[in-house]
């Protein structure tokens, strides 16, 4: 279905190769997953399946794509439309129109379908991927899992043979994920469409995959396990599999607590000593009562939150459940109606939103980050160094636009914790990170903490916090309903709890690195 042949490409820009020599080939109803560390060129990989590279990002391709027995290599985009379906990192970015019926119909429309043939299809699309109900919706005030599934069905409805999808889950939480994926598998299984999917989680995907494409300094294309064996990417369960010698490679938690299962009854006697929360040191910020309100809607309705110096806590939650208003009105820039804030004297606050790009203005990573050490009063080359611990190998002359979602926040990240802020406030920092990024950040975070810094950490990602955090706030319809120790609020749930805490249940390990401290 899908065949590149001795592809390479590079930008203008630079004179590195982003792929080298690439060859490979995906059959008709596969669903690919296509794994790699930030900025390797995943994104750059699919954009060449419907041609977006090199027509709209600029630099040399060489070498042939081939889809289903055509060569689409001198193909402009809007020629392959009803054979490539492309959904991009962020949904609400691609959206054109005000509706959901509108939005599905546009593509149709510009293709120059039927009247008769459009309604049809309409209606099909919004059955298949069960939002119906949600037709004359404004497309601005769904969830994120709704978007995202809207964009799905805005290429569906013209039946593309292909569906590409970049990061899909990244910003849903784990039910909107779950939908989301769900609906991707019917559409392999029932309808034969050739899926191809790039997803950092790769935990939420992996069991869904016929075979995985890992791009790094090579592409490699094959069958799931035997490429996971080899990569130094992956998830939890695969690595907890990894270190602990299990055969096959687990993939799914129902295969992973069968293995498990001489070791569960090992602790079921004898249950291994596990880290305790350390005491909390004093306040960093005080919260009295926040309220939230968009017109008749409360976001946020009377929170109280307290954060401590060195402690390092996550806020969770569905999608629109106040996660980032809270977050917002914390920081002081953004709609508070009521409530007060409290922050000790002379202590700095500093927000990472979750569209890092709205804070990249200048035209090189280089000028950034110079920019952030002269404002912070710090030496040169500081902002610098603290990114290239984030994220290797991003070049500093690069424009920040250019950049992948991931180096893009790994940018902003730098720019705000080179200033040293006391308390940090991160809204999804690892959406678009790779594990060996996440695990940089995680580093940094406890550093901070170590250093008396109090930080709050919204995000979905439960492996993260099980990694990094002590507390964990969950939030529902904007109040909070459960705050905790983090092994307390995420072993004891059905939905947050971590793939090892699933496999490990009912003794509650959290992490790879503490089953295998445990099992000795």
């Amino acid at each position: 279905m899908i065949r590149f042949e001795d592809i390479t490409f590079r930008y203008a820009s630079s004179e590195a190769l982003r792929l080298d020599s690439v060859n490979f080939e995906i059959e008709e109803g596969e669903l690919c997953l296509v794994v790699g560390p930030t900025g390797s060129g995943k994104s750059t990989l699919l954009g060449c399946i419907n041609n977006l590279v090199p027509r709209f990002t600029g630099g040399v391709r060489t070498g042939r794509v081939v889809i289903d027995g055509q060569d689409t290599t001198l193909l402009q985009p809007r020629e392959l439309a009803t054979t490539v379906g492309y959904v991009g990192q962020d949904p609400l970015a691609g959206f054109v129109t005000d509706t959901v019926e509108e939005e599905l119909a546009y593509s149709m429309e510009q293709l120059g379908f039927a009247p008769a043939e459009m309604r049809r299809r309409v209606e099909e699309t919004l059955d298949l991927l069960g939002i119906a109900e949600l037709r004359s919706r404004d497309l601005r005030t769904l969830s994120g899992g709704q978007q995202q599934r809207v964009a799905i069905g805005s290429v569906l409805a013209s039946s593309p043979k292909v569906l590409v999808l970049d990061e899909p889950t990244s910003a849903l939480d784990p039910i909107a994920a779950e939908e989301v994926l769900a609906m991707i598998s019917r559409l392999v299984r029932d309808l034969g469409t050739t899926v191809v999917i790039a997803e950092h989680r790769m935990e939420r995907v992996i069991e869904f995959a016929d075979s995985v494409l890992l791009v790094s300094s090579t592409v490699q294309h094959g069958e799931t396990r035997e490429i996971l064996a080899v990569s130094p990417i992956k998830p939890p369960l695969v690595e907890l599999g990894t270190r602990m010698g299990w055969q096959p490679l687990p993939l799914t938690i129902r295969e992973g607590r069968r293995l498990a299962n001489p070791q569960r009854r090992a602790w079921a006697d004898e249950p291994p000593g596990l880290p305790v929360p350390t005491p909390r040191d004093e306040p960093k910020l005080t919260a009295k009562d926040i309220i939230v309100r968009y017109g008749p809607k409360v976001a946020v309705a009377g929170v109280d939150v307290t954060l401590h110096a060195g402690e390092v806590t996550a806020l969770m939650g569905r999608n629109g459940c106040g996660k980032s208003s809270l977050m917002w009105a914390l920081h002081g820039a953004g709609r508070r109606d009521g409530g007060t804030v409290s922050l000790g004297d002379e202590t700095r606050i500093s927000l990472v939103p979750q569209t890092p790009s709205d804070l990249l203005y200048l035209t090189s990573v280089a000028a950034e980050c110079e920019q952030s050490d002269q404002e912070a009063g710090l030496p040169e080359g500081t902002t610098l160094a603290l990114l290239r611990r984030l994220v290797p190998g991003i070049e500093p002359e690069a424009h920040p636009r250019d950049l992948s979602e991931g180096q893009k926040l790994a940018v902003v990240l730098a720019v705000e914790l080179a200033g040293n802020p006391q308390v940090v406030l991160l809204d999804e920092p690892t959406r678009g990170l790779d594990y060996g990024a996440k695990e940089a950040l995680s580093d940094i975070v406890a550093g901070m903490a170590r250093e008396g810094r109090a930080v709050l950490i919204a995000t979905h990602d439960v492996e993260m916090v099980a990694q990094t955090c002590e507390r964990v706030i969950v939030m529902a319809e904007g109040e909070v309903v459960s705050d905790g120790p983090t092994r307390e609020v995420l072993a004891n749930s059905a939905l947050l709890a971590t793939q090892v805490a699933k496999v490990a249940n009912p003794t509650p390990v959290l992490t790879v690195e503490e089953f295998v401290h445990a099992a000795g």
